[in-house]
């Protein structure tokens, strides 16, 4: 199912696929990428985990009718998935229990670095959560995580400081971005 459709990209469910739970599994089992998820909790380790991974990822969605989850981003030239952009609830500081905040995030493969993929595709999902009505939407960054700062940054995200009353007390610089922010 296409989510969204940007002038590059098109954002969509990820698939049952050999192609592509095979991406997911070198998408996650990178340390270059999980360091910046949690410090590398859940990591992949063997090809076999990423089915299951996407099954939770449904499970955990469901409830919200695609408004909010975690989907594929994939470059319409190449067919190539660059990573996954998700918006969902972030949540508390139980590190399990949804909140009234939203969370914009990105994770791309490292071969998709340096293209604007993460910026352009978090475009399309705050557009069409703030269309919904939501004033204002979050993002997280582990201190160090300069890429994902700068994506924060040319989205044009302002930076509130670090926060630790989300995933757990875990301390994250905090970006916000709300709804006539983007529309100017």
């Amino acid at each position: 199912m296409t989510v969204d459709v940007t002038e590059r990209l098109l954002l969509r469910e990820w698939q049952d696929t050999p192609e592509d739970l095979g991406r997911l599994y070198d998408l996650y089992s990178r340390e270059e990428v999980m360091r910046w998820l949690g410090g590398g909790a859940g990591r992949l380790t063997e090809p076999d985990q990423a089915a299951p991974r996407l099954a939770a990822w449904r499970e955990r969605y469901a409830p919200y009718a695609g408004r909010y989850g975690l989907w594929a981003i994939e470059v319409r030239r190449t067919g190539v998935v660059a990573g996954s952009v998700l918006l969902k609830p972030l949540p508390g500081a139980d590190g399990m229990t949804p909140t009234d905040d939203i969370e914009v995030g990105w994770h791309l493969h490292p071969d998709s670095w340096g293209h604007g993929y993460a910026t352009e595709a978090a475009r399309a999902v705050l557009a069409r959560e703030f269309a919904t009505g939501t004033e204002r939407v979050y993002a997280v960054v582990l201190p160090g995580n300069e890429r994902s700062t700068a994506v924060c940054r040319r989205l044009d995200m302002t930076h509130l400081g670090r926060r630790t009353d989300w995933y757990g007390g875990i301390e994250v610089e905090t970006f916000a971005l709300t709804r006539r922010e983007l529309s100017t």
